[in-house]
């Protein structure tokens, strides 16, 4: 209840520029912050039904296309559940191919998010009278930044590597069950090895403003703050003074449960970032048959029924939906809300900087970029890893059938975190598809219990200044979490 005299205001923000798809945030204010929050995603696109009755091959046709900056996220996730249908597995020069590949995305996410999608937010009105402001303008402004220039560059030349690995970007054709269509011969893992020590080159000069290695010895905040291996003149620097300045690790906190589903493990399994759930106890086994989507506060039938396994569920539309609000549904892990990302990546790997800084401050925006960062500068290395473990003149792929009755599960981490595939086949055609998305586990609505999603929760608290439309820290807090609305609503 509210106190007798406080008013309580409705704020529509939305839509959200620098986001990949539509998205509307309502907000109710009081005393100037964020009392309670509701995430929409608006449109609705059905590409699960769109699978139904069709070839389970076609599924690598259709799901790429389901997003233009993570198509081959998704691509891997339909690809790894077929395989898990037809009981195959890719030789290791393919599981090295699918690792590259994935990686080659997500490091170009990251540097696309820095960049393009939330530094240019301090460039705005509010902030023009904070010391850091000039150069912020300088480096961040939208379109004419120094750096977002140069990162532009720099992210349009890494892609080209996906012309090498897969063939083109996006919507690459060559993931496949068993492996990948796209053989890497000795020449072009030299052009390949050439291409990671430009992205390298680019991250160490102007992002870190110091070596990878530097960055990745560092244990805690206190040795980043004070390390003098990354200088000034490098954008995490003006980063740190930035989120010092405005508060940043105490906006935004998530319901401190991180989910990863495990990432770029080598051939032999070992390696890569592991799997699990995160919380401040410690890190604990995944039971994927826990997963569920709830659907009472979406636009889709079935809210009677209760909470479903994805590979039980059905996507059903009902636009009239009396207590719905959005087209997203609610994902939980054993009835919890969970959040995903690079952080969770990282915090369920034990990367020792981005725990301490969760332990210091939580999970909040400071930590979701700052681990953002980090991960792209332990992405090169594994890529560096990878190209060198491939071996010259063996099988990148290995022939799969597809079982005329069967069933699989794909699950991959995406740029924005844990993302998963679910099919059936009967009668050598697809009879069920659910796919539960990164952002659909950080977007999510209420659940039938009315507990808020990551994102809602997240909100609350954030400050309101008299006249902010578009509240500058309500957009910290969304972009911090690095929203894909396409796959969401898929």
């Amino acid at each position: 209840m509210w106190a007798a005299g406080r008013a309580l205001t409705r704020l529509i923000v939305g839509p959200f520029n620098r986001v990949e798809g539509d998205l509307e945030v309502r907000l109710d204010v009081a005393d100037g912050r964020v009392r309670s929050a509701q995430v929409v995603s608006p449109m609705y696109r059905g590409f699960e039904n769109m699978l139904v009755a069709r070839d389970p091959m076609d599924a690598l046709t259709i799901v790429p296309r389901i997003c233009g900056i993570c198509s081959v996220s998704q691509s891997m996730a339909a690809a790894r559940a077929l395989a898990a249908a037809a009981g195959v597995t890719p030789p290791p020069n393919g599981v090295q191919a699918w690792n590259l590949m994935c990686a080659t995305e997500n490091a170009a996410d990251h540097l696309t998010h820095f960049y393009l999608f939330f530094m240019p937010d301090f460039t705005r009105a509010p902030y023009a009278a904070r010391p850091w402001f000039g150069q912020a303008q300088q480096r961040f402004a939208a379109g004419s930044g120094e750096h977002v220039r140069a990162a532009l560059a720099a992210r349009q030349r890494w892609l080209e590597l996906m012309g090498w690995l897969g063939g083109r970007w996006p919507h690459t054709g060559s993931l496949l069950p068993g492996g990948s269509a796209r053989a890497i011969d000795a020449s072009e893992r030299l052009r390949l090895h050439a291409k990671l020590r430009e992205l390298r080159a680019f991250v160490e000069r102007t992002l870190l403003g110091g070596r990878l290695e530097t960055l990745l010895a560092l244990r805690s905040e206190a040795e980043l703050l004070a390390c003098p291996e990354l200088s000034a003149q490098g954008d995490l620097r003006l980063f740190l003074e930035i989120a010092a300045d405005t508060d940043l690790a105490a906006l935004g906190r998530g319901p401190g449960r991180c989910l990863s589903f495990g990432a770029f493990a080598r051939p032999d399994g070992t390696g890569g970032f592991a799997r699990g759930l995160w919380t401040a106890a410690g890190v604990q086994p995944l039971d994927l048959d826990t997963i569920s989507e709830d659907v009472t506060h979406t636009w889709l039938a079935g809210g009677g029924l209760g909470p479903r396994h994805p590979r039980e569920g059905f996507t059903r539309p009902e636009p009239d939906k009396a207590e719905a609000y959005t087209w997203n549904k609610a994902p939980r892990l054993a009835g919890q809300v969970v959040e995903t990302g690079a952080v969770a990546r990282q915090l369920v790997d034990g990367q020792p900087l981005v725990c301490d800084l969760a332990a210091r401050h939580g999970v909040g925006v400071y930590t979701r970029v700052l681990a953002r960062l980090v991960e792209l500068a332990r992405l090169l290395p594994l890529m560096e890893e990878g190209l060198h473990g491939l071996v010259p003149n063996a099988p990148f792929a290995n022939p799969v059938q597809l079982p005329a009755e069967g069933q699989g599960m794909g699950l991959n981490e995406a740029a924005r975190g844990a993302l998963g595939h679910w099919l059936r086949i009967e009668h050598a055609r697809i009879a069920h598809y659910q796919i539960v998305a990164p952002t659909s586990w950080n977007f999510s609505p209420r659940d039938a219990q009315g507990t808020p999603g990551a994102l809602e929760a997240a909100l609350v608290g954030a400050p309101v200044r008299p006249g902010e439309s578009t509240p500058v820290a309500v957009q910290h807090v969304v972009r911090s979490f690095d929203p894909c609305m396409v796959c969401t609503v898929h």
